[in-house]
């Protein structure tokens, strides 16, 4: 009766290997090695490398597998200081779980990639299976992680909400038709009306789930498809409480990464954000005077949020700054005016390492203000009928905030363009893979 072949051994669970003791892989053939009386094969899998030590007779008529072929490896493991994790395998019974592999468009082996990006993203499926290329998603993941388990400490339902939508969240926006049988449909950029609905059922309420936005831009920045964080509760006072659950919630991802995600933090030599105790905020008016912007100006430019960040960072030692207040003629109808002025809104951005990261603020509640505010802009409110109802129903005042996930990953490893984090991305060139 033969012996039972042993369960699968990770390569990060090799280490605590009893060396003389069996063991068995399984993963792809990183590197292959061939010297005259041995070879090497680095083994790649989900946890790491694994190193197997295969002399020249025990080589089959085939030779050895080449990289990328995906194998089951059952060998002894045995101690070597040399070897990842100081273990090895040696006495290999190699067996092939696939056709050998063709070669990969890069070499992933090598501990960086060279290749231009155009080569990346035509080459994705294989490209991400690199190490470092790894270690960014991962980043990403630990984020979601700490994103829903932050919220979900503080009482809040985590909803998913249609993706197809019979108009725009924003009107004028530029948003993706489609045939919905027969009828005209959009994809929607944005869970923005329904999350403020089902504050009136759950009060508090977050989303994971992708937006798509028809917006021809062809920049480092943006993408036509991206994943969005949303974030909307009921029962604050202003935009500032929302400002204080934004900070709350990047501590926790952030927390999140550092706990989760350590070896691709130290992969990447990334410097994880400092998020002070009360995030610095400054007012969009006072904001256009430090960057020496027209005082008419209705937006930030790209340059205004670096040289913004830059002070931050200085004058803070904060990685985030909140520029609150801006103009009222360029936010969504559904934004709460400041009080006090009503030409600024309760609303603010959330600069991140000089860059745009967060949209948020203070939302109208009452069904009157609604229907003046889209008087005053021209609109009917019958067009936004479903979408009123829940206001004349009633609805606390409430306030929230979407962080765009690519970004963030983008600005934590500092990457120059942000498809380099996005595991297959859309923009207005790019559908496939």
């Amino acid at each position: 009766m033969k012996p039972p072949v042993p369960s699968r051994t990770l390569a990060a669970e090799l280490t605590h290997a009893e060396p003389g003791t069996e063991v068995r892989l399984q993963g792809h053939v990183h590197r292959r090695r061939e010297l005259a009386t041995v070879s090497f094969l680095i083994i790649r899998d989900r946890s790491g490398l694994a190193q197997v030590v295969v002399r020249a007779d025990e080589i089959g008529d085939d030779g050895l597998p080449p990289e990328e072929t995906v194998v089951d490896i059952v060998g002894i493991a045995t101690a070597n200081a040399h070897a990842p994790g100081g273990i090895e395998v040696v006495s290999p019974v190699v067996t092939l779980l696939t056709e050998p592999a063709a070669t990969p468009p890069v070499e992933l082996w090598r501990p960086a990639l060279t290749a231009g990006l155009p080569t990346l993203l035509d080459n994705a499926p294989v490209t991400w299976r690199h190490p470092a290329q790894r270690a960014k998603w991962q980043i990403a993941s630990a984020s979601l992680q700490g994103f829903r388990a932050t919220l979900d400490a503080a009482g809040f339902t985590e909803i998913q909400t249609p993706k197809l939508v019979a108009s725009a969240t924003e009107s004028g926006a530029n948003v993706f038709p489609v045939d919905y049988f027969g009828r005209q449909a959009f994809l929607a950029q944005s869970p923005q009306f329904y999350k403020q609905q089902l504050v009136g059922v759950f009060e508090r309420v977050y989303e994971v789930g992708p937006v798509f936005r028809a917006e021809p831009h062809d920049t480092v920045r943006h993408l036509a498809e991206y994943v969005s964080l949303d974030v909307e509760f009921g029962f604050i006072s202003d935009h500032h409480d929302v400002l204080r659950m934004l900070r709350t919630v990047l501590t926790g991802m952030t927390d999140a990464i550092a706990m989760q995600a350590g070896e691709a933090v130290e992969l990447l030599q990334l410097r994880l954000p400092s998020i002070p105790d009360e995030i610095p905020v400054i007012h969009f008016s006072e904001a256009l005077t430090r960057v020496g912007a027209p005082a008419d100006e209705p937006d930030l430019a790209p340059e205004h949020e670096r040289i913004l960040g830059d002070w931050a960072l200085r004058e803070f030692g904060s990685d985030v700054l909140a520029v609150e207040g801006y103009p009222m003629r360029k936010r969504p109808f559904y934004t709460h005016p400041q009080p006090d002025d009503t030409r600024w809104s309760n609303s603010f951005d959330l600069i991140f390492r000089g860059l745009e990261l967060v949209t948020g603020g203070q939302r109208l509640h009452r069904y009157g203000d609604y229907v003046e505010a889209l008087t005053a802009r021209g609109e009917s409110p019958a067009a936004y009928e479903g979408y009123l109802q829940t206001f004349a129903h009633g609805m606390p005042p409430h306030g929230g905030f979407a962080i765009g996930l690519e970004r963030w990953v983008g600005r934590l490893i500092e990457a120059p363009n942000i498809r380099e984090v996005t595991l297959f991305p859309r923009d207005v060139h790019r559908l496939t893979p």
